[in-house]
């Protein structure tokens, strides 16, 4: 009985009434600048490197950029890398059907064994990301995460931000062991403790997930109901990364639009929170009470039926059961004396 109870009420606590819906919303920020080396923009702050703009559960920090600069609209060769582009005739190229997983719309020309496109020109670069191109003051940018969450089975809510004095968001910084309940984090520290180098990963990117975890004893006080974060991978290996394109436009000196497309590559970040809160409930108690005695009774009488049923455990039997001699069933006359038998007779 000892360990039993020790099972259901010390380790499961299930005396306890359990929530594990958690609600909850996140925001982030993002902060830093860096120097690239861009054709229209030399300086990057958050404005610029961050997708989406107003943070959310998610956030894009880019990290390395394929750049073609100064597009205009007109027409141009479409990309011979793309199957759908090349030709031998012009009938092989459909005027007015778009390529696809191309550039633009197709004229109706074959020109040197390519569709003739109309679009943004020129077509975008189709190279390797190079690591010349990083972003490396990336590895030092700032991530903040504001968290709220709410059980509300027990109406209790709190928030990951502890601290609320102005000095110490401004100059902490998320540790383990020194600081674990900082909401501010750095990139560079963020994918090495997903085991991998951040000059690596920054050449094509990607996907890593931030766990925020809850578990709260409502029972003690709100002091003890903090945050615990880990971060982990979400890829099966390096080579996957993590790409988009986005694009600047303006007007030249004529007026006319013009365009810089980037292919851009960047740490992606997922923020997932989950978490269990518990708190005493006399229902609760009363009702595993129950089933541990219940079940206590029930294993007692599993017990004596196994132990029954063995051949050789006749100790067990005798102790359980008492035995009653055999009745003779001959008839009470017979074994009178002869006496009585011939009084009875008469």
């Amino acid at each position: 009985m000892f360990y039993l109870n020790r099972w259901v009420f010390v380790t499961k606590k299930e005396y306890q009434a359990k929530d594990d819906t958690i609600e909850s919303s996140v925001v982030t920020k993002v902060k830093g600048v860096a120097r690239v080396n861009a054709t229209n923009l030399k300086l990057w702050g958050p404005e610029d490197y961050v997708f989406p703009k107003q943070g959310e559960g998610f956030v894009c920090v880019i990290t390395n950029f394929i750049e073609t600069p100064n597009q205009t609209m007109g027409n141009c060769l479409e990309s011979p890398f793309l199957p759908d582009a090349n030709c031998t005739k012009d009938e092989e190229c459909i005027e007015g059907k778009a390529v696809r997983a191309g550039n633009g719309i197709k004229t109706g020309l074959c020109i040197n064994g390519t569709c003739e496109i109309n679009g943004w020109c020129p077509t975008e670069k189709t190279e390797k990301p190079d690591p010349a191109t990083v972003v490396r003051q990336a590895e030092n940018f700032t991530i903040y995460i504001r968290n709220f969450i709410r059980f509300s089975q027990f109406n209790f809510s709190k928030s990951n931000i502890l601290n609320k004095n102005d000095s110490y968001l401004k100059n902490c910084s998320y540790d383990e062991i020194t600081d674990p309940y900082c909401p501010i984090f750095r990139l560079g520290d963020i994918v090495r403790k997903t085991g991998h180098s951040f000059q690596e990963m920054a050449v094509k990117g990607g996907s890593l997930g931030v766990m925020i975890e809850w578990s709260c004893d409502l029972d003690k006080d709100d002091s003890n109901c903090n945050p615990h974060y880990s971060f982990l991978f979400l890829g099966s290996n390096k080579s996957h990364g993590y790409n988009f394109r986005f694009a600047y436009y303006f007007k030249d000196d004529a007026g006319k639009e013009q365009r810089t497309l980037y292919k851009a590559f960047g740490i992606h970040l997922g923020i997932m929170v989950f978490g269990t809160a518990r708190k005493f409930s006399i229902i609760k108690t009363i009702i595993n009470i129950a089933s541990v005695l219940t079940l206590m009774t029930a294993g007692s009488y599993l017990c004596d039926i196994i132990l029954c049923m063995m051949k050789k455990n006749t100790a067990h039997r005798d102790s359980k059961f008492e035995r009653i001699p055999k009745i003779d069933k001959e008839s009470p006359v017979k074994k009178m004396p002869e006496g009585l038998k011939r009084k009875f007779s008469l």
